[in-house]
């Protein structure tokens, strides 16, 4: 028999999704039934790798885990990774698909909806419950629906309908959405959650009883706004993180920005600031700085030029301030990038010239878990040299140190980031995760050795889910989502 599933729809982007769709299979996983997290379609630049190789949303990555389980292509089948405004990579089952990337938008529903409904099957056929997300709002009557509404009868799953309430306007958006909808679209939205709320939760009626009377959808829960140390989806959301203190770093917000939560275990630590800048005066009093991923990195190398971002960041490398470079950011910081194939935006561009290393993009895609071991003998990570970490790699194209660079970190017996002094990148996505890594760099930016990191990362992401987990818990009617989940006291 197929798992029940169950939907979290939003009336916008930003509603709150994806983290009420990761405590919902928090909450059901810690009470033993096997929670499978899916999402038709994402568009995000932020990725994650499965054990198979294969890119899905970091959202469902976060979703898996919440759920106890390895995360799989099927979660979320179809990604959007955008390389401009009106072009993106889409990638299928976890896999580039050149065809569908050259295919106008409007065209690509069509070619999709069957690896869709597959994976929902799969996933369904091994769980006990399937957690559903949308992407949106349902009611974005201009655009083709493979994620939505089309899913939620597909799957036979009550819906429920979130809003943030943080921006104001919630109940009107909640009614309007539902007022757009087609009838049968209508009846499958079970209730309605207000997310992120702030303030005195008795001041919000009559609202939630008059929405009820005029579409008979009952209001379910009123979830308090959190600050929590997970992984956003979407870059729009990404915001000056840290306690601050001691140690500010300045992250440069490239406009094609991507997993920019590698920054998140450093913000997490106490007496560290991460902030974000895109002009060149964002950089004035940093104690470093970090360029991160980037799904263009031509484009935004370009830019970096343009801004006079590169020539500050440069600026401040030679007064000795540190500089880091991530994936596309460390592909950036050597001698130049070339795309001869016109995967990003073609041609050759300078690098900012402070690592002797040159890329040049390639149609394969490395995507893959990795285990690397640190190398350099000099610098500011010395001290780990022999010593192992664990991440992941998303990336076209390789790097070639010159003579003049250190290798700094190799994977598989090839480098993988190289250091000059203070100056140093590397290709793989969630190094900072790693404890040892982190006290290190930070302990050498603050003048001193290595200090035990002030939080156990992987540990620490855990117990951020538990306490999401315990908020939506506490805020929702459980016994009303029990029903429309298919599961009772006695369980199934």
């Amino acid at each position: 028999m197929p798992a029940r599933t169950l939907m979290v729809q939003g009336t916008s982007s930003g509603a709150g999704k994806s983290l009420l769709t990761a405590a919902l299979c928090r909450v059901y996983a810690r009470r033993g039934f096997r929670v499978l997290p899916f999402k038709a379609q994402n568009m995000s630049n932020n990725a994650a790798v499965t054990p198979c190789g294969g890119e899905i949303g970091r959202a469902q990555a976060l979703q898996a885990r919440a759920a106890g389980v390895e995360p799989r292509p099927e979660m979320n089948p179809v990604l959007l990774k955008p390389l401009a405004d009106t072009r993106s990579e889409v990638v299928v089952l976890g896999r580039r698909d050149p065809a569908l990337t050259s295919l106008p938008w409007r065209e690509r529903g069509v070619a999709l909806w069957d690896t869709v409904r597959g994976s929902l099957a799969a996933l369904r056929a091994e769980a006990d419950l399937v957690v559903i997300e949308g992407a949106g709002s349902p009611a974005e009557i201009n655009l083709p629906d493979v994620v939505n509404m089309r899913v939620a009868h597909e799957a036979d799953a009550p819906v429920l309908l979130v809003a943030d309430i943080d921006r104001g306007g919630a109940f009107a958006a909640l009614y309007g959405t539902w007022a757009l909808l087609p009838e049968a679209d209508r009846a499958r939205i079970a209730g309605f959650v207000l997310n992120k709320f702030r303030g005195d939760a008795s001041l919000l009626a009559p609202a939630p009883e008059t929405l009820r009377e005029r579409t008979g959808v009952p209001t379910l829960g009123v979830v308090p706004w959190l600050r929590l140390d997970l992984p956003e989806e979407d870059a729009a959301a990404v915001d000056d993180r840290g306690s601050g203190g001691a140690t500010t770093l300045a992250a440069v917000r490239l406009p094609h920005l991507s997993n920019f939560d590698d920054l998140d275990p450093l913000a997490a630590e106490p007496g560290v600031r991460v902030r974000w800048t895109d002009r060149p005066e964002g950089l004035a009093d940093a104690d470093a700085v970090v360029l991160p991923g980037t799904r263009n990195t031509t484009g935004d190398l370009r830019w970096l030029w343009e801004t006079g971002l590169a020539a500050a960041i440069r600026t401040r490398a030679a007064a000795g301030v540190p500089v880091v470079g991530l994936c596309g950011g460390y592909q950036m910081l050597g001698a130049s990038v070339a795309d001869p194939l016109g995967l990003e935006d073609g041609g050759e561009v300078p690098g900012l010239g402070l690592l002797d290393a040159r890329t040049v993009l390639a149609a394969d895609k490395t995507t893959r878990r990795a285990r690397g071991r640190w190398t350099g003998a000099a610098g500011p990570l010395a001290a780990l040299r022999g010593t192992e970490v664990s991440g992941y790699e998303i990336h076209h194209g390789h790097t070639e140190p010159g003579l003049g660079a250190e290798v700094l970190l190799e994977v598989e017996g090839e480098p993988a980031g190289v250091a000059a002094g203070a100056v140093w990148g590397c290709y793989l996505h969630g190094a900072f995760g790693d404890d040892a890594l982190r006290a290190t760099w930070l302990g050498s930016l603050r003048g001193g050795p290595a200090a035990s990191a002030g939080r156990r990362w992987e540990t620490h992401l855990d117990r951020e889910l538990d306490r999401l987990a315990d908020a939506v818990e506490a805020s929702l009617d459980m016994a009303a989502v029990d029903r429309l989940a298919g599961f009772t006291a006695a369980g199934r």
